[in-house]
C-alpha cells in the first residue's frame, strides 16, 4: 500500500500561485495514474486533474484548465500540482490520490488517499 503525503498549501491573494507536492513512499508510483481532487467545505469532492504514469498524457477540470498543471518526477516518486491565477473558488482541500496503470479520471479508480493539503485564496 502506498502513503501519500501532500504539502505546499496555505493562503494566497487571487492571482497567486501555490505548487503543490504529493510525495509517495510504501511502493513506487512510477506505473500509476495519479490524481488531484479537491473538497471545498459543504461540497462534494471533484476531480482537479490526473496524470498518467509517463507524464505524457495529462486531463483537468474545466474549471482549473489553463491555470493548474500537473507534473511528476518518478524518480523521487513525487507528484506536483502547480497552480496559478488562482481565484477565491479555488479554496479547498487538496488531495492527492493513486489510481490504478491504466488511465482513469474517476474518484472511484483512485485506491490510496493523502490526508490533504488546505489551500485558501483571499479576495
Amino acid at each position: 500500500q502506498v502513503q501519500l503525503v501532500e504539502s505546499g498549501g496555505g493562503l494566497v491573494q487571487a492571482g497567486g500561485s501555490l505548487r503543490l507536492s504529493c510525495a509517495a513512499s510504501g511502493r513506487t508510483i512510477s506505473s500509476y495514474t495519479m490524481g488531484w481532487f479537491r473538497q471545498a467545505p459543504g461540497k462534494e469532492r471533484e476531480f482537479v486533474g490526473a496524470i498518467n504514469w509517463s507524464g505524457g498524457r495529462t486531463y483537468y477540470a474545466n474549471s482549473v484548465k489553463g491555470r493548474f498543471t500537473i507534473s511528476r518526477d518518478n524518480a523521487k516518486n513525487t507528484v506536483y500540482l502547480q497552480m496559478n491565477s488562482l481565484k477565491p473558488e479555488d479554496t479547498a482541500v487538496y488531495y492527492c490520490a493513486s489510481g490504478s496503470t491504466g488511465w482513469s479520471i474517476h474518484s472511484r479508480d483512485f485506491g490510496s488517499w493523502g490526508q490533504g493539503t488546505q489551500v485558501t485564496v483571499s479576495s
